[in-house]
């Protein structure tokens, strides 16, 4: 019995995803890491208040969740000064772009991005038949003028940009993005990727106006909140840009436990805070380790640190497999020359150490590895 064929599209897409999860390589290895700090999740946790509301919720898991994120969007509106129209939420940043690439991309539509940036976006635009337009960081930021120009060149329906950066840690100011914004090509919608900015300088995120219909800002519960495994994102923008999720996303997506959870983390200031400065000693830490091996820690305005290891991409690979040969999960930037990095997610005390004591190991492997 013969299945119907896929489309001509989907017959181009490789069975891949963009990145390999920490449970599929335990498996692979036949063990645990030991230290989890690879995929830029909270391991100080969520607030203890996001915890209990996730308890109470569960008696009522039978039911489906509020399809309208109502009390959600309400307070996200109250918290950001905008309305409940300029709120979207989606089962995390991932899921949002996906949406926002179908409602805007078809076939050989242009769209930019900066090359080695985060690549689940990318997945979504070759998904929808979209051709990517890159362009290269420039000293491990993302060039936000060769992006702007790079969009007008090729006509260019979406940009992506995040600030704070994924994989590299690094930042632009507010005056730098609303430039940015201000020079957009008509007719091109910049999403603006915030995951990281609550663990960002004052000054980094440039003040929220839902009257722009060319930007749209995302933001996460996944990082400083320490809810990745409850998936909630959300897009902030203008009425009618927002409007346009409602036909296409999943009205259902957001479970109950996953709306009270955000709910009660983004009432907790206190335990933000709590994280907020558990980051920074982190990242501290992390740093320290880097020096200690003749390594370079990077500026970062996130919770990871990306440490350039002195030498090109094979190095770096050769000490990110010796690391988690030894059961220590850490990722690294995909393009050249960024690939002369490993990136270190932050966490508690005890993983940070497991790296630390580990990686002159790795280093030594790697070095024989590669003589």
């Amino acid at each position: 019995m013969k299945k119907p064929a896929l489309t001509p599209l989907a017959q181009t897409l490789p069975a891949t995803v963009p990145f390999v999860g920490p449970e599929t390589q335990e498996r692979c290895m036949g063990q645990v890491f030991r230290a989890r700090l690879g995929a830029n999740e909270s391991g100080f946790g969520p607030s203890p208040k996001a915890i209990t509301a996730m308890q109470a919720a569960a008696a009522d898991i039978w039911k489906y969740g509020d399809p309208e994120n109502h009390e959600l969007r309400h307070a996200l509106a109250q918290h950001h000064d905008v309305s409940a129209d300029n709120i979207m939420i989606g089962e995390g940043i991932d899921a949002l772009l996906g949406l926002i690439v179908r409602l805007y991309v078809g076939p050989g539509d242009a769209v930019v991005t900066s090359d080695g940036a985060y690549p689940t976006f990318n997945y979504h635009v070759a998904g929808f038949g979209g051709d990517l337009h890159k362009v290269a960081y420039r000293g491990d930021h993302e060039d936000p003028q060769a992006v702007c120009a790079k969009a007008l060149q090729t006509g260019a329906k979406l940009i992506y940009f995040a600030n704070p950066d994924n994989p590299m840690g690094s930042w632009h100011g507010a005056d730098v993005i609303q430039a940015m914004i201000d020079g957009l090509p008509d007719g091109c919608l910049l999403v603006l990727d915030e995951a990281y900015v609550d663990l960002a300088p004052a000054g980094t995120a440039p003040k929220i106006d839902t009257d722009a219909a060319n930007v749209l800002r995302m933001r996460t519960f996944s990082k400083a909140h320490g809810l990745a495994g409850a998936r909630i994102g959300y897009a902030i923008g203008q009425r009618d840009v927002i409007s346009g999720f409602n036909k296409v996303r999943n009205h259902f997506g957001i479970s109950r436990i996953g709306q009270e959870a955000a709910l009660a983390a983004l009432s907790d200031t206190e335990w933000l805070s709590h994280v907020q400065k558990m980051v920074a000693a982190s990242r501290k830490a992390i740093g320290d380790i880097a020096r200690a091996n003749g390594l370079t820690p990077l500026p970062s305005a996130t919770n990871f640190v990306t440490i350039d290891c002195g030498g090109d991409g094979a190095f770096a690979q050769a000490v990110l497999s010796e690391l988690v040969a030894r059961g220590i999960f850490v990722r690294m930037p995909f393009v050249a020359p960024q690939n002369r990095c490993i990136r270190v997610s932050c966490g508690p005390d005890e993983q940070i150490s497991a790296f630390g004591a580990t990686l002159p190991e790795a280093l030594a492997a790697a070095h024989k590895k590669l003589r």
